[in-house]
């Protein structure tokens, strides 16, 4: 439960926001507009629990710039609350997509993509505030990335010696053979540049079983119980899906090997698609998944945020629910059988 603690603490439209609450727990959920779950269209969901509430951060929650809605149990959403408001002169001009936000040494760290007009493309960027609500202030140099480059989905991942990493996808829409891929490179102390050149990871089309596959969308890292390094990420496969991958190294750069068996996907238990995963810490501290369903909309429909309990298997995860237990531990079981003979390959060669 520490580990894990620890571990999860590290569409264009126009949406209303409310005035700031000196602190959120001052919020009078009598008085401010309060949604369920079901009804926020939000993508992209990341949940931070903090301080004995809830923070969802998402694509839509404000427009321009980024927002969240606030809860106590999941269910229940104060909202939209406006975290960030571009500043005249902003270089931002659209697709403000994505938006993270990870607690770090005492500050709050948003980790979202805009669109650049200065140089054409997206871009992942940084801004820092002392509370989850903001209001957050720009800090990392957009111009770190190569040329040419379209970059969007960015994480945070802090490693076992304490170096901090941006983990972003380097995006279909500006890749030579137009397949997506995830990249990861070392932030400075303070979150403002990168240190080193970008490292890339895999691509798209390693999504199990579906070679033809361009997109990757949301990774996010998870250290198991067992020390495994996991990468949940979104791509396509009979809809949008979260696949998850583990690292035989143990370090971020790799190398990735992907798990036969998605963790979210459309099927009898699941009617509609979805993904863009993340983890927190929800009630009781269990591992929950954030994700946002259905991605692929028919009339009447919107995208909304979605929870499932999840259950750490070494090196993999599985959902709780809607699923047999004696399958779901033998193939759990078979796939840290695998890893383990991975990894020991891997170390005879490295």
């Amino acid at each position: 439960m520490k580990r894990l603690l620890s571990m999860l603490c590290a569409s264009a439209m126009a949406c209303a926001a409310f005035t700031l609450p000196a602190a959120a727990q001052a919020i009078d959920w009598d008085s401010v507009n309060v949604k369920s779950r079901a009804d926020i269209n939000l993508r992209d969901p990341c949940v931070l629990a903090w301080d004995g509430l809830y923070y969802v951060y998402g694509t839509g929650a404000a427009w321009p710039g980024y927002g969240c809605y606030v809860s106590r149990d999941l269910e229940a959403w104060a909202g939209p609350y406006k975290v960030f408001t571009p500043p005249a002169g902003f270089d931002g001009t659209g697709d403000w997509w994505a938006p993270e936000c990870h607690a770090y040494k005492g500050q709050f760290y948003l980790f979202a993509s805009y669109k650049s007009a200065s140089l054409g493309h997206r871009r992942t960027s940084v801004f820092r505030a002392d509370s989850p609500l903001g209001p957050f202030e720009e800090i990392f140099d957009i111009q770190a990335y190569p040329a040419g480059w379209d970059t969007i989905d960015g994480t945070l991942y802090v490693d076992e010696s304490g170096q901090p990493w941006m983990v972003f996808v380097h995006e279909w829409t500006s890749m030579p053979d137009g397949v997506g891929d995830f990249t990861c490179a070392r932030l400075s102390d303070d979150f403002s540049c990168f240190v080193g050149e970008p490292v890339a990871l895999f691509k798209a089309c390693a999504m199990p079983f579906n070679a033809g596959n361009k997109v990757t969308d949301g990774c996010w890292l998870y250290r198991s119980e067992t020390g495994r390094l996991i990468m949940l990420w979104s791509g396509f496969r009979n809809g949008y899906c979260v696949a998850q991958a583990v690292s035989l190294s143990g370090e971020i750069t790799g190398p990735w090997v992907q798990n036969p068996v998605l963790l979210y996907r459309k099927n009898s238990a699941h009617p509609q698609d979805g993904g863009h995963g993340a983890l927190f810490a929800g009630p009781g501290g269990a591992l929950t998944l954030s994700i946002h369903s259905p991605e692929s909309k028919q009339a009447g429909q919107h995208e909304a945020p979605a929870f499932f309990e999840a259950l750490d298997r070494g090196a993999s995860l599985t959902l709780k629910e809607n699923s047999v237990p004696w399958l779901r531990g033998a193939g759990a079981a078979l796939w840290n059988a695998a890893v383990w003979v991975m990894c020991g390959v891997y170390g005879l060669f490295d």
